[in-house]
């Protein structure tokens, strides 16, 4: 076994800085993510699981995270809205005698997709699991979250296949899970296409309008 938990620590790229994730964020995180676009395609269990108020979603946000594991919240760095919370992600399922970790757990707030903020944001998780001896990382989706999958093929993950009937939705439903991974010896590769996209975008730094969504009120 090679593998040891990352520590705790602030991780800072060029657009974006992961922050480990404290329950002192959750209202921030809530004005990032707590949208109907995000939880519709399947995040944290569907349209169903999203709770528009604050207090509702932190309720639900302490029960969904992984805090025994390494939840960050992701900031915008530079530009108009430098600090900023934007989204979020986690690096769970740590099995350091396997020496395997899943990457998941993550939504952006819809204002920043397209950006570099995910390439950037899964180079800097996945160099940290890997400089800390993790050889295989998993990331997965349920299988109607189309942008998801597209996102996680579109970093050089390698699509593994389907866990039908894996798990159930916040709706009651069944989910099937589409099952990608990159190992270690994959990373190299990988990182090099992860860091042209980020080079490639065209701006210093990221910004949006600071006038927040408007949220489609879908309670259950």
């Amino acid at each position: 076994m090679t593998a040891v938990r990352p520590p705790s620590a602030t991780l800072r790229g060029r657009f974006v800085q992961l922050q480990p994730l404290g329950s002192a964020a959750l209202p921030e995180l809530h004005a990032a993510i707590a949208h109907r676009a995000v939880f519709e395609s399947g995040y944290g269990g569907g349209l169903s699981a999203l709770r528009t108020d604050v207090d509702g979603f932190v309720a639900w946000a302490r029960d969904y995270f992984q805090w025994e594991s390494l939840p960050y919240a992701v900031r915008l760095l530079g530009g108009l809205n430098d600090g900023d919370l934007v989204g979020t992600t986690t690096l769970g399922d740590l099995n350091l005698e396997r020496e395997s970790a899943q990457l998941g757990w993550t939504a952006y707030d819809p204002r920043v997709w397209g950006t570099a903020v995910n390439a950037e944001t899964k180079l800097l998780l996945l160099d940290e699991a890997f400089r800390n001896g993790f050889g295989r990382i998993q990331i997965q989706a349920d299988c109607l979250n189309v942008r998801s999958r597209a996102a996680i093929a579109g970093i050089g993950a390698t699509f593994e296949g389907v866990l039908r009937r894996d798990r159930p939705r916040a709706d009651g439903t069944w989910r099937d899970t589409a099952v990608y991974s990159i190992l270690a010896d994959e990373w190299k590769a990988v990182r090099v296409g992860l860091q042209a996209r980020v080079d490639a975008y065209p701006r210093r730094s990221i910004t949006y309008h600071s006038v927040p969504h408007t949220n489609n009120d879908v309670r259950r």
